[in-house]
């Protein structure tokens, strides 16, 4: 299993609505519930007007397709994370099981895997 780390900061955003947003971004991830809209994105691609915002997440992510019949990926990984203490955000789409985490929480390590 090999992982691709991303060389730059993301963000975690509440938005009120989904107008004006670039979706031609290069990495822009919007999830929609009956509760809010969230969009994750780079830091310097995120929308001004956010209901709320948490910046200086940082992220990798497992390469290739993995197959919906696998079973405990991220339960392994997330065991690892926290026992080092890192926080994640995990993000899944349909190719790949995605993960997040900030960059830096009161001075314990903290990366995402998305």
């Amino acid at each position: 299993m090999d992982i691709k780390k991303f060389d730059f900061d993301f963000t975690v955003c509440k938005i009120a609505d989904t107008n004006g947003l670039a979706l031609d971004r290069e990495f822009y991830f919007l999830g929609r519930t009956d509760e809010e809209i969230s969009l994750v994105c780079k830091t310097e691609d995120a929308p001004v007007e956010c209901i709320e915002r948490d910046d200086g997440w940082r992220a990798f992510r497992i390469e290739g397709t993995l197959d919906f019949s696998l079973i405990g990926v991220l339960s392994r990984i997330s065991s690892i994370l926290a026992e080092e203490r890192i926080g994640i955000f995990a993000i899944s789409t349909f190719n790949l099981t995605r993960r997040k985490s900030p960059a830096s929480t009161g001075g314990e390590m903290n990366c995402g895997f998305f």
